[in-house]
């Protein structure tokens, strides 16, 4: 039997430290890594969100080396949500990227499937807040 899950997803920032600003500072992401690579001269920053499992999915901070991957910067996926944050408390999370001045790009709604507010990282990305129904 095949098993395979996400180990990282990468996400082009501008500079290294404003985004582990961000994603730490005030999304409360722990960092996870942030080791030179002299070969390469670039970083390797991994930060995971609070409370992810062991072996879960992190997202690779990975610093534009060029123009063409500075064009992207912030439309990660041409306008559309890029991730997703699943929560356990919605009411808790979303009043904590209120209070830090996380930008607000949809108020929160309830669907069929759960609660879900969208939010901005610092470069302009689209993010779900998501906290999914509980099966009754």
């Amino acid at each position: 039997m095949t098993r395979q899950s996400l180990a990282h997803v990468a996400l082009v920032v501008r500079d290294y430290d404003e985004a582990i600003d961000f994603y730490v500072g005030t999304l409360g992401f722990t960092l996870v890594a942030d080791d030179y690579q002299p070969a390469q001269d670039k970083r390797w920053v991994l930060v995971a969100p609070p409370g992810n499992p062991p072996g879960g999915a992190t997202i690779l901070l990975a610093r534009a080396t060029n123009e063409h991957q500075a064009a992207f910067i912030g439309d990660q996926s041409g306008g559309r949500v890029f991730l997703f944050l699943q929560t356990d408390d919605f009411a808790r999370d979303y009043q904590r990227l209120l209070d830090k001045g996380v930008r607000i790009e949809r108020a929160p709604l309830e669907a069929d499937y759960g609660t879900v507010a969208v939010f901005l990282d610092l470069y302009g990305n689209k993010w779900d807040l998501i906290e999914f129904r509980r099966p009754e």
